[in-house]
């Protein structure tokens, strides 16, 4: 049977196993293309993308812009000062004006129900480039790079360390219920996961704020303790989360001398990962970093573009 389009893309839980996949595949396809011929064909030719930013974004911004470039289309930035999301402009207004001057709007939010209204309102697809719940792109990346270098997903566990409540952590143990991993959440009381987001997840998770659960892992994954928004409670976090470092002491509880490392930047060095882990050998942050530039292409193809999941 046929994977059900897309209309478009704000959480993972809303994205069943065929339509996850057939986005993996297509960014395969696509980074293929582009690594043969030196370019993909210009699928997206005389078509734009706003871009509307209220957290900023060094990966979000530049795989974008550069993703729409690589199809043949144009991205467009807009400012938190020119919008005031919510504030200045209501959602539903800021939905329906951009629905008239672009084909797609990728939107990058403090609040989850901003996207979600923007979704609501908007006769054009809306992408989800990082909410307070969700951060979608990146867990598709994520799992686009993991397939990418063992050749397979189902099977493997990835352990995640650090603050397991966040939109990164939420993201990741939602996809591994799409592909047959499975993930263990190492991380301090009060910054586990959401009970909600376990049942949800389609897939066995372990939570536990004891470090021997990253043994036989294949993937460590951490994120930086304090996001955007958080500021303020940066000084409680610091007394909360060193033991959760990922450094080499870390990896030597894993057991496993290929262990992969992952980190979807910024990373705060000296907090949450060690220099000599993320410039290591163990590595992937730049890998990955790069591929969100493919996994965004597949998401454009698709919604933007009319290209089908297979």
């Amino acid at each position: 049977m046929p994977i059900t389009p897309l209309r478009h893309f704000l959480e993972i839980r809303s994205v069943d196993e065929d339509q996850f996949w057939g986005l993996l595949r297509l960014a395969k396809e696509l980074k293929d293309e582009r690594t043969r011929l030196g370019r993909n064909a210009p699928i997206l030719d005389n078509k734009a993308l706003a871009l509307l930013f209220q957290k900023p974004s060094l990966r979000t911004r530049v795989s974008f812009e550069m993703g729409m470039q690589h199809l043949g289309g144009h991205a467009f930035y807009i400012s938190p000062q020119e919008v005031g999301l919510g504030a200045r402009e209501s959602v539903p207004d800021v939905a329906r004006v951009l629905s008239g001057y672009a084909d797609g709007i990728m939107a990058r939010v403090f609040a989850h129900e901003h996207v979600l209204q923007l979704a609501e309102w908007s006769s054009v697809p809306v992408i989800n480039g990082l909410s307070d719940y969700d951060h979608p792109c990146q867990a598709l990346t994520d799992m686009f790079t993991i397939w990418e270098y063992f050749g397979q997903l189902a099977g493997l566990t990835l352990a995640y360390v650090g603050d397991g409540s966040n939109n990164v952590a939420t993201s990741l143990i939602m996809a591994a219920g799409k592909v047959g991993m499975s993930v263990r959440v190492i991380a301090p009381q009060g910054y586990q996961p959401d009970p909600d987001v376990l049942k949800q997840s389609g897939t066995d998770v372990i939570v536990t704020d004891e470090l021997v659960a990253v043994t036989g892992a294949d993937v460590v994954y951490t994120d930086t303790w304090t996001s955007m928004g958080q500021e303020k409670e940066r000084e409680e976090r610091l007394k909360a989360f060193p033991k959760f470092q990922v450094n080499e002491q870390l990896l030597s509880i894993t057991r496993n001398p290929d262990i992969k490392v992952m980190h979807c930047l910024p990373a705060h060095r000296g907090e949450e990962i060690t220099d000599d882990v993320a410039d290591g050998p163990n590595s992937l942050l730049f890998p990955q970093a790069h591929n969100r530039l493919h996994a965004q292409k597949a998401l454009l193809a698709h919604l933007l573009g009319g290209v089908p999941l297979q």
